[in-house]
């Protein structure tokens, strides 16, 4: 006898949940992961105006989008579309204060966010105290 029809079940649903592991493979496992668009390259003097906000001491040292590691205090920042390198000129609207970073990581832009600035970048602006801010961000290179 090759067993009740319950262990025949027991045995074809383990089955189908390895087939089904095996070909969904890493994207049934975990948390859905963001897609960002592709990189853009906009050309100098390019304007966008929105919401700031500033990241730095839980991402120390630990690597960004572009593989180099996080140095808060750098005058650095992260963009959902803009390629790696390029030179931009964020100015706090309230403070009138601007600052010259360079995109080196990537965020989902949610929010309404347009840029997400390193500590040091918010510090020379004077966004750390309110922690988000009207900002104009300008292409420079």
């Amino acid at each position: 006898m090759r067993g009740t029809n319950t262990q025949r079940i027991g045995t074809g649903l383990r089955r189908l949940g390895i087939l089904l592991a095996a070909l969904l493979g890493p994207a049934a496992c975990g948390p859905p992961h963001y897609r960002f668009p592709p990189p853009l390259a906009p050309a100098s003097g390019y304007v966008e105006e929105g919401t700031a906000s500033w990241y730095g001491p839980g991402y120390q040292g630990k690597r960004t989008s572009s593989g180099e590691a996080f140095e808060q205090d750098d005058l650095t920042a992260a963009h959902p579309s803009f390629a790696f390198g390029t030179r931009l000129k964020v100015t706090l609207v309230s403070t009138g204060k601007s600052v010259v970073v360079r995109v080196n990581d990537r965020f989902p832009a949610h929010k309404g966010r347009i840029i997400d600035l390193s500590r040091g970048a918010a510090r020379a602006i004077g966004l750390i105290g309110p922690g988000t801010g009207r900002v104009r961000v300008e292409v420079v290179g």
